[in-house]
């Protein structure tokens, strides 16, 4: 899922392209995509776009008459332009007096979601409004992570909490902070909490600064949840960078979370939904005992 970094830099590439512009046409072939029927999206044909905004996860286009356009990528949603048309695998076509933009999706889950919205008011009702991190004070990121008692990834991942953090962030986020996922929000030190919010921002600024070099001016088209130069997000099995030491995963859903145990657990392994269903007793707790049992 596209995250704050992505979202982003999408969002600074649609204020390039499409502030100042006319929206000429609008077409939605996906029946899973738009859940607004009011205002409706013929209202959107010969608007002006007047400004772009990032809306925690969610991509928020205004436009003349106080007309909202959010459009929230989820998994598998991607964006693109161009400046002729789009490909028939569009599902939703923005036709623009300066291109087209374009709205795909991977797989059949169908996800990704529009909403249309009217004023101020209507577009706030689409904002669950977590904290924004990278504007907030360490005392106000520590009210909201303690505001409940939940595991840190799950604290980091809900969006009533903190905006625009996903999994693949915040993997990277307590690597960095040398903390464990499923440590608890209400056992968190100071000096933890601290540096988790340190950690937080370094890794939302760092990866948009780095995603909006690689994209160089041009709009984003390689967005992924698996970067090169990642710590730990999609490295199972491979070193971490830090300690050397193999990253391992908690695999729930069609979800994992990445994690050094050496760095971030004390090097105990936490057990792994899939694996510990067939090993019972048998689950390694340390990185060697797991060793040895690949040996058998």
């Amino acid at each position: 899922m596209p995250e704050l970094p992505d979202v982003t830099v999408y969002v600074e590439a649609l204020r390039e392209r499409i502030v100042g512009h006319v929206l000429s046409k609008v077409l939605i072939r996906g029946p899973f995509l738009l859940r607004s029927a009011s205002p409706a999206v013929q209202t959107f044909e010969g608007k002006k776009v007047l400004e772009v905004r990032r809306l925690g996860k969610r991509i928020a286009i205004g436009f003349e008459g106080g007309l909202w356009l959010v459009l929230h990528l989820m998994i598998a949603g991607r964006l693109h332009w161009r400046a002729g048309a789009a490909p028939k695998n569009a599902l939703a076509i923005f036709q623009f007096d300066s291109g087209t933009l374009w709205l795909t999706e991977a797989g059949t889950q169908h996800r990704a979601k529009i909403h249309t919205a009217s004023g101020e008011q209507g577009l706030s009702a689409l904002d669950v409004q977590g904290v924004e991190v990278l504007d907030a004070s360490l005392k106000a990121f520590s009210a909201a992570l303690t505001s409940a008692n939940h595991t840190l990834k799950r604290a980091l991942t809900d969006p009533h909490l903190f905006s625009g953090i996903g999994n693949a962030y915040s993997d990277e986020i307590l690597h960095r902070a040398k903390l464990s996922p499923i440590a608890m929000t209400s056992k968190l030190t100071p000096e933890e909490i601290a540096r988790l919010y340190e950690a937080t921002r370094e890794i939302l600024t760092e990866w948009t600064d780095r995603l909006r070099a690689d994209a160089a001016g041009k709009f984003p088209e390689k967005v992924t949840a698996f970067r090169e130069g990642m710590a730990v997000h999609g490295r199972y099995g491979q070193p971490c960078p830090r300690c050397g030491a193999k990253v391992q995963r908690i695999r729930y859903a069609s979800n994992e979370t990445n994690y050094c145990p050496v760095c971030q657990t004390s090097g105990k392994l936490l057990a792994d939904r899939a694996l510990s269903r067939l090993l019972h007793e048998d689950w390694p707790r340390t990185l060697d005992e797991l060793e040895e049992l690949k040996k058998k």
